[in-house]
């Protein structure tokens, strides 16, 4: 059982951190009190900002010993309230986002060590700066963080041949419960030193350790890249393709993501200066990206591919970016659909994965289950086929209150879908994670065995429940 913290234990935090540190001013508090989706709205006692690892060790130290809970956070662009405070008020919000520096880049070694509050595109810029990429990338690359992305287990447009975070993640510096520092930066490709830490504090969503820096794999950057806008009938045929592409050149296969018309329609409506990349509407499209290290031999294997997609009927339409401005231009188009979509009113959203021969089953076939348990509903799916995840929003019926009718109805209408993914063998959190969102859904529909083992570890790891209470595990 945690306690609220005493005005001396805020004191000394304020001692140690100073007043770019240490805050209680309700105003400088409030933006990130609230996540990113405007769904969770919490409190907390004070908001600390570390600079160094010693400080977060010290910080956690004290929290330790006067049984204080603290709630790690680093850009606040989760998706599932896992970096917001309860509503009690008694928690402290730990942002990391002062620690940001680049430590290290190692070009011989395609890697680097980035402290938790460095943002992804900020990484993203520096590494290139030494001709190496870091091949992970989403919608919020301008405010998530390294140590969000490392907690989260973070996924985005590249995993079908990169991997997510975790693949990314060669080695992990992190402040356990106890305040103790585990230095796990060192790269090493054989470590056989019983429990892998850095494999368990990579998606743990700050319950186990607060991650202050990571040592990532990087790639050497991409010398040609072909970007592709195709008009679809159906995720049938989307998948279709997918397999052809795969088959053909799927070394170079960096990016496939489906898109159905209506998030389009929505970007174009709501998002400004964007425009079809198609001049004819199609009921689906397929962004489909290559990167390789020849223009002209990638630019011919995707033309060849695609023409004899055409002429099999597989796709009605295509367009091929011809400048990089363009390729940006049709990403920008696919990372504002949540933006988009939130712009459209309330919903429900659904991050799940299925096996990748299964997901147009459950395209075609969860809107129906929907319809009939809750007539006027409309689902939506779009996302990363090449990987088998796919954002699935659910809408309310048209003549509906949309907020009242998801008040009453959005727990049944979720349990329906994910009942469905878990019949197929998914997943009910392929890249959000679990955060308050899900918690009680993991509770109810995971394995016993499987729960038992997660909460095992966490007693385990934090047996005064003080790392992020309330998220992942109940």
């Amino acid at each position: 059982m945690t306690r609220p913290p005493s005005a001396s234990l805020l004191d000394a935090f304020a001692n140690l951190l100073g007043p770019k540190g240490y805050s209680v001013d309700p105003d400088a508090m409030a933006p990130w009190l609230t996540d990113w989706r405007g769904k969770y709205h919490g409190r907390a006692a004070a908001m600390l900002s570390p600079a160094t690892t010693d400080e977060v060790a010290s910080i956690v130290r004290l929290c330790a010993k006067a049984e204080v809970a603290l709630v790690p956070q680093g850009g606040n662009s989760g998706m599932v309230g896992g970096a917001t405070p309860d509503a009690s008020g008694d928690q402290l919000l730990l942002s990391l986002r002062r620690m940001n520096r680049i430590r290290h880049v190692d070009k011989a070694g395609q890697l680097a060590i980035a402290e938790a509050g460095v943002v992804l595109e900020t990484f993203q810029n520096a590494v290139l700066a030494h001709g190496l990429r870091f091949p992970l990338t989403l919608g919020g690359k301008g405010s998530a963080t390294i140590g969000g992305l490392v907690s989260t287990n973070a996924g985005g447009t590249q995993v079908l041949r990169h991997g997510s975070m975790r693949a990314l993640t060669l080695g992990i510096e992190a402040v356990l419960p106890d305040g103790s520092i585990f230095d796990g930066l060192a790269p090493l490709k054989k470590d056989n030193r019983g429990y892998d830490l850095r494999h368990l504090l990579c998606g743990a969503e700050g319950t186990l350790g607060i991650v202050t820096a990571a040592s990532l794999r990087l790639v050497p950057a991409a010398a040609a890249r072909r970007t592709a806008w195709i008009g679809i009938d159906s995720p049938e045929n989307a998948l279709l393709l997918l397999r052809r592409i795969d088959a053909a050149i799927g070394r170079e296969l960096e990016g496939f993501e489906l898109i159905p018309h209506s998030c389009l329609d929505a970007v174009l409506r709501h998002i400004p200066q964007t425009r079809a990349p198609l001049a004819a509407a199609q009921p689906w499209y397929v962004l489909l990206e290559l990167a390789g290290e020849s223009d002209d031999a990638l630019g011919e294997a995707l033309e060849r591919q695609l023409a004899a997609a055409l002429d099999a009927g597989l796709i009605r339409d295509v367009v091929i970016a011809k400048s990089d401005r363009e390729s940006e231009d049709f990403w920008r188009l696919r990372d504002s659909i949540s933006e988009a979509e939130r712009a459209e009113g309330p919903a429900l959203q659904h991050d799940i994965s299925v096996p990748v021969d299964l997901m147009p089953a459950f395209i075609a076939d969860n809107p129906r289950r929907l319809d009939l348990a809750f007539p006027g509903t409309r689902a939506l799916s779009f996302g990363h086929l090449g990987d088998g995840n796919v954002h699935h929003h659910v809408q309310p019926p048209a003549t509906a209150d949309g907020a009242a009718w998801l008040a009453e109805h959005g727990a049944a209408v979720s349990r329906l879908v994910y009942s469905h993914v878990l019949e197929l063998g998914g997943s009910i959190s392929a890249e959000h994670g679990i955060g308050q969102m899900k918690r009680d859904l993991l509770a109810e529909l995971d394995s016993p065995a499987r729960l038992s083992a997660l909460r095992g570890v966490k007693s385990g790891l934090d047996p005064a429940g003080l790392f992020n209470p309330g998220k992942l595990v109940a």
